[in-house]
């Protein structure tokens, strides 16, 4: 068996050329062990050390078309358009075809077709946005529509003619009035009793009429009422203020006395308010122990009865209903 010969210098203890010694290393630590890293060479050192086709030269090209570029990451992206949805001439969607119809508003057709109510060519639709081809046949509660062009007339209702498309009774209503005026079906927006006279307003537009009727769009209408006593200024404090009545508190937005022939006459006043309350007018002198002998509508809507005879009518312009229309 071969001697190590322990008295033999190492390697890393001989001379130097110097003829300097070289400190004797310390052992090597597990830390020792761990290969230094390596820094990181610049952006553009990094790009020329990659190589093409391996992994690091793909996340690099990442980097540069933006897929991980974390700057652009937050950047909003903009949803491609969808490309414009063209129908066919003469189409319609089908709720308005019902309101054109004069059925109701454009809203409430979309409740009735989700409702089922509303067939197509005999098949029942569902389907918002369904549109309705020239030639189909629409039909609701049994019934054929059709959509018209809108029409707009102005009535000065006389005394004697009920506010209703038709009376089992046979009665005389303000239908017989416009008999004649349109070939489109027109109806009565809101209504005045039997005794009333004065404006009423006859569209087949669904959608408007609905407008102008609901009570948050609070059309103003002017009265013109003549008592069985005159009015007293306590009593037009007490209208100014408010009333209880039996559907709930009610006041008037002003109310005047009326000038006949020169001179006041206090029998006779002029009444403002926006309430579409059935007999309203009426209801609320009653409450003051007043008797009304007449009651006239003088302005509905900022429409007035200038050039308009009793019992007659007339088609709004253009600028009246584009008025309407903005209320």
């Amino acid at each position: 068996m071969i001697k190590k010969d322990n008295n033999k210098t190492p390697r890393s203890a001989k001379p130097s050329a110097s003829g300097e010694n070289h400190k004797t290393r310390k052992p090597a630590t597990t830390e020792s062990r761990e290969p230094a890293r390596k820094k990181a060479p610049a952006s553009g050192e990094m790009r020329r050390s990659v190589k093409s086709g391996t992994a690091d030269s793909r996340r690099a090209g990442e980097r540069r078309n933006g897929s991980m570029d974390f700057r652009a990451a937050g950047r909003k992206k903009t949803a491609p358009q969808k490309p414009k949805q063209e129908h066919p001439e003469g189409s319609m969607r089908l709720n308005k075809y019902i309101a054109h119809a004069g059925i109701c508003s454009r809203r409430e057709a979309d409740e009735l077709i989700a409702a089922g109510s509303v067939k197509v060519n005999g098949k029942v639709v569902t389907e918002m946005g369904y549109m309705v081809m020239p030639g189909d046949d629409v039909q609701y509660g049994g019934e054929k529509l059709r959509s018209e062009r809108h029409r707009y007339f102005l009535l000065n209702k006389p005394k004697g003619f009920i506010t209703t498309t038709d009376d089992p009774q046979e009665r005389r209503t303000v239908m017989m009035l416009m008999d004649g005026c349109c070939a489109e079906r027109i109806y009565p927006v809101g209504r005045l009793d039997r005794a009333t006279t004065g404006l009423l307003l006859f569209t087949n537009d669904g959608e408007l009429a609905k407008k102008l009727t609901h009570p948050s769009t609070q059309v103003y209408k002017i009265y013109q009422v003549e008592l069985n006593k005159p009015v007293t200024k306590e009593d037009m404090k007490k209208l100014l203020e408010g009333i209880e009545l039996e559907d709930g508190p009610m006041h008037v937005d002003d109310i005047q006395y009326a000038a006949t022939g020169g001179t006041i006459d206090k029998r006779v006043v002029g009444v403002e308010l926006h309430s579409g309350r059935n007999r309203i007018v009426r209801r609320l002198f009653e409450a003051l122990g007043y008797e009304v002998h007449k009651l006239d509508r003088t302005v509905f809507a900022g429409l007035t009865k200038k050039d308009l005879p009793r019992g007659r009518w007339r088609e709004l312009t253009e600028k009246e209903v584009g008025f309407l229309k903005m209320i």
